[in-house]
């Protein structure tokens, strides 16, 4: 196979303010073939085997983020979409990268990509691991719960801990069969916010209140946990993807709830962590070798799909199809 001098890409065209287009002449995404710029010193070709579907990728494109308030640079229209992955090295000139070497890196939302060796991850081959846990229990995600319960909220084993968004990336599900598996990760119970008696369940699974939340999704089920909080409960804020496509979504009710509880809340993002990936990568597989953290295909819900695909698949995140880290395999 000769080395592509170019390659295709799905560019930003248009900033969404509520739910992404994904068609017609205001469609969010556009379809572009680029060309591949030589590699110099210290670079590598890139190819993508898989992508990582995340909620933060919605907050990176919005119309109406203000830049100052973002952790990262916002997407700007006519750029590549914004994307982590696992990719494969077709060329290198950087000196500790070989042809063949699996990475994880930011390919974005193309084929091929050219990056620095630098900013290339070299993935474990760890026997009896799938290879795209660096891209969920391994990789950001599982290192987002890790330092989230850790670090933010540190929670000990005497604590009551509910996770919203528990059958995602990151308990509280979204079915009765993500609950069960859910359970069979090890939680105590795992309760459905889309049954009508969810309101009730939610009281009966903490009649002691709980002592931490760590929130995934914001919005009504935050405000709903508010009041499930035990006096001086900890909070770790992690995502809020109730509002992510709704700038209309209702705010909290139960704000007094923190003053009256003298709740603690506080926000985080994974990349405050990156000068301790190590650490935690190395606790995780501490854990993993030990048994007390399951990590299998389970863990993940890998969608084969064709490069035109990629939106589509991404868009899975917002209607709960995923069970697990959600990836799209290029085929």
């Amino acid at each position: 196979m000769s080395t592509p001098n170019s390659t295709r890409q799905w560019i930003l065209a248009s900033k969404p303010t509520s739910n992404p287009v994904f068609s017609g002449p205001s469609a969010t995404f556009k379809l572009e073939t680029k060309s591949l710029p030589p590699l110099k010193e210290g670079q590598v070709l890139l190819r993508t085997l898989y992508l990582s579907n995340d909620p933060a990728q919605r907050g990176w494109i919005d119309k109406n983020v203000n830049p100052d308030r973002l952790y990262v640079a916002p997407v700007q229209e006519g750029d590549p979409m914004r994307s982590y992955g696992l990719c494969e090295v077709v060329e290198s000139k950087a000196p500790k990268l070989s042809k063949g070497t699996k990475v994880v890196a930011a390919p974005n939302w193309s084929e091929y990509t050219v990056e620095e060796g630098s900013k290339c991850n070299p993935v474990q081959d760890i026997p009896g691991l799938p290879v795209t846990a660096f891209l969920g229990a391994l990789g950001s995600t599982g290192l987002t719960a890790y330092y989230g319960l850790v670090d933010i909220v540190r929670a000990t084993k005497e604590d009551t801990v509910v996770v919203s968004g528990a059958a995602g990336a990151a308990g509280i599900a979204g079915s009765d069969e993500k609950c069960k598996w859910v359970e069979s990760l090890g939680a105590d119970i795992c309760i459905n916010y889309k049954k009508d008696s969810f309101t009730q369940d939610l009281i009966d699974a903490t009649p002691d209140y709980a002592s931490v939340y760590f929130d995934n999704v914001g919005g009504e089920i935050l405000d709903l946990m508010l009041t499930r909080m035990a006096r001086f409960g900890r909070v770790a804020a992690c995502g809020a993807i109730a509002a992510y496509n709704d700038p209309n979504s209702p705010g909290l009710k139960n704000w007094y709830e923190v003053i009256s509880m003298r709740i603690v809340i506080k926000g985080f993002i994974i990349l405050d962590y990156l000068p301790r990936m190590g650490e935690g990568l190395k606790a995780l597989l501490e854990a993993y070798e030990k048994g007390n953290l399951k990590i299998d295909e389970q863990n993940e819900h890998v969608v084969s799909a064709g490069f035109e695909e990629i939106p589509n698949v991404w868009w899975k995140l917002f209607e709960g199809e995923n069970k697990g880290k959600l990836l799209t395999k290029l085929v």
